[in-house]
């Protein structure tokens, strides 16, 4: 094969290109204007985010970034790269692997130019949420159909003709190997530590209540991946719990929350907690900030040791989670590959979902 027949873009949010306000700015304008994030109606939000939250925010949001900014740039990007190029060696030739962020640079559009330019008519998307949600999932979904269309809207300018063949591969929360690839990386973790952690906390990104009772489905897929990732790691039941973090904003958010956990937990008897994202794959500022260093100072406030309070990093480009994404590719590529390949390449028994 002389190129690659087949794109991949591995879809993600989005960060700022820089630790400073400026460029933490336009980031959050694109990303709290989006109606699957905030769906106020834009007459009342509107005004409410360019009025106050745009004038304020940023210059909060850019320090905490300025404490996890990596030599590199971005952590999310960073690892985001690592992970493109693991995934891009062991699928080889065939496979034209590019990153695609919702609302910063390299953005969808980009992706789909690389690949397009490359001669690539078949595209599969990527979404790095192992559990669906109207905020992520949904979210690329949308990016990456408009940037395949040429246009920024339904009504929008076209601005190209030929439009690719596109799957999306969906979630994954299940998946055996993705519970696996988890179990690796956190027996690896508590190789490292002296003494075994007494309590674990698995904390998923939050979204507001009635967002779930509307119809997403995301705090029950949270809840399957933390019974599944619970009983490999072998945990009774009162050694362990889910919760929700990153609550924004005035409404009810799923429950309960990762900071009053942490702020209860020594009063609980708790000196040694371990605390992990099965939903966030890629190390960010919600994990390198939110958990680790606020974290801590929660566990603290409410009477731990903050040093006690150990952080498992996010899979990034663990080997075993690069295997898994790349066996979900090789299996959602069923018939648009030489039949040989199909064949030698295709893992069914991987899909759960």
């Amino acid at each position: 094969m002389n190129q690659p027949s087949i794109g991949v873009i591995l879809a993600q949010i989005g960060t700022p290109d820089a630790p400073s306000a400026k460029a933490v700015r336009p980031y959050l304008k694109r990303f709290l204007s989006d109606r699957r994030i905030i769906d106020y109606h834009p007459l009342l939000w509107q005004p409410l985010l360019r009025g106050i939250i745009l004038r304020t925010r940023p210059r909060r949001s850019a320090k905490l970034y300025q404490e996890i900014w990596m030599k590199e740039g971005s952590p999310l990007l960073v690892h985001s790269r690592a992970q493109q190029t693991a995934l891009q060696s062991l699928l080889g030739g065939r496979y034209q692997v590019e990153l695609g962020l919702a609302y910063s640079e390299p953005s969808m559009p980009q992706a789909f130019r690389k690949l397009e330019a490359a001669g690539i008519t078949r595209i599969l998307v990527l979404p790095l949420f192992p559990q669906y949600s109207s905020t992520t999932t949904a979210s690329v979904y949308e990016a990456a159909s408009f940037a395949a269309l040429g246009r920024d809207s339904r009504s929008g300018q076209v601005s190209k003709r030929f439009v690719p063949a596109l799957r999306f591969i969906e979630a994954y929360y299940d998946a055996p190997d993705y519970i696996s690839a988890m179990k690796s990386l956190l027996l690896r973790k508590l190789g490292e530590l002296d003494e075994e952690p007494d309590y674990y906390i698995l904390s998923f990104h939050g979204i507001p209540r009635r967002y779930a009772e509307t119809g997403d489905p995301y705090p029950q897929q949270c809840h399957q991946t933390g019974r599944l990732l619970a009983e490999a790691m072998n945990w009774a039941p009162e050694r362990w719990q889910i919760s929700f973090q990153s609550r924004f904003g005035p409404e009810k958010w799923v429950g309960p929350s990762t900071a009053h956990t942490l702020k209860e937990l020594s009063g609980r008897g708790i000196r040694r907690p371990m605390i992990f994202s099965p939903g966030l794959v890629t190390d960010c500022l919600e994990t390198l900030h939110e958990l680790a260093v606020e974290g801590r100072e929660l566990f603290a406030s409410g009477g731990g040791t903050a040093e006690n309070l150990t952080v498992a990093p996010c899979l990034n480009d663990h080997p075993e989670w690069i295997d898994f994404l790349a066996r979900m590719v090789n299996g959602t590529a069923l018939g648009w590959l030489p039949a040989v390949e199909a064949v030698e390449s295709s893992t069914p028994e991987t899909f759960s979902t």
